[in-house]
């Protein structure tokens, strides 16, 4: 069984031939809304990888709660620890220029209430061998409780550490698993690698230093992962992108749909890697995420 605590969003998203420069205004040629939410994504990918997945997290009581949450309802995810509160459910505003790249400002509302208390009644309820996989679009209470409830009762730990706060290098040690993409690796070496061949190094620092199981999403250029002493590259599908919004949410979820199933860790990576570049070939967030039988055709 796979816990996913984190955010539920309604994305809202405009198409444009480029991304703007600040300042610049650019006409968009589309627009179009769908679910989103760090956490919400990642619950529905590993859901449709084939595992079964309770969300913790919580919606507002406007327009957007009930949408932001038919997906997930949809394939089968377990919503009762979701919580209906006073306010907004969150937003995400999102620019896609023509390359497939991406720009997003998010806007927690409801999110910005999901609380200690209830990271902690979501992991009180799992048992020794699940998974808890965790993101950064919720209070850094919440998921520093929930991490350390989770060491307490055997559940693995999966942190994903986006979007980028300044709470992750304090947070990060308790997880774990911890997945991030270049940036975001980074802030935790404490430098940026420019290279393939750069991030391999600070990778294997990093994981000589700490012993801890760390992934690097890098794009185009596959996932690097460190684990019990050793570094391995997996290089992505080759595909013409077209919005890589939730491409690595859709990495986390396939990837702990596939450890929490006793997957080896090598194969699961490789799977996730490859949902994670099928889910560039559509628009938005959940609804580009693959199931789990186009990936099985790629692998």
């Amino acid at each position: 069984m796979i816990t996913v605590i984190g955010s539920v969003n309604m994305d809202l998203i405009a198409t444009t031939p480029r991304l703007p420069e600040p300042g610049e205004t650019v006409a968009g040629t589309d627009f179009t809304t769908a679910q989103g939410g760090k956490g919400a994504n990642q619950a529905l990918a590993a859901q449709r990888a084939g595992a079964s997945v309770k969300m913790c997290g919580a919606v507002g009581d406007d327009a957007f709660a009930s949408e932001a949450l038919a997906l997930l309802g949809e394939a089968g995810a377990d919503l009762g620890l979701v919580h209906h509160i006073d306010g907004a459910t969150g937003t995400a505003l999102i620019l896609v220029g023509g390359d497939g790249e991406n720009m997003i400002a998010v806007i927690p509302g409801a999110n910005g209430q999901v609380t200690p208390a209830d990271a902690e009644e979501a992991v009180a309820a799992m048992s020794g061998g699940d998974t808890l996989l965790l993101q950064m679009e919720i209070p850094e209470a919440s998921v520093e409780a929930a991490m350390k409830a989770a060491r307490g009762k055997g559940v693995t730990s999966v942190l994903n550490i986006a979007p980028l706060t300044d709470a992750v290098e304090r947070l990060a040690p308790l997880a774990d698993i911890v997945i991030a993409n270049e940036t975001e690796f980074a802030r935790l070496s404490g430098r940026p690698a420019e290279t393939l061949a750069a991030a391999r190094t600070e990778l294997e620092a990093l994981h000589d230093k700490t012993g801890q199981c760390m992934i690097i999403t890098l794009g185009g250029d596959g996932v690097l992962w460190a684990r019990d002493g050793k570094v391995e590259h997996v290089p992505s599908l080759k595909i013409k992108p077209v919005d890589t919004v939730g491409a690595g949410d859709t990495f986390c979820g396939y990837l702990a749909q596939g450890l929490d199933a006793g997957t080896g860790f090598a194969a699961a990576v490789r799977r996730a890697a490859v949902a994670g570049a099928l889910a560039c070939l559509k628009p938005g967030a959940q609804p580009s995420i693959p199931l789990s039988a186009e990936v099985d055709a790629r692998l």
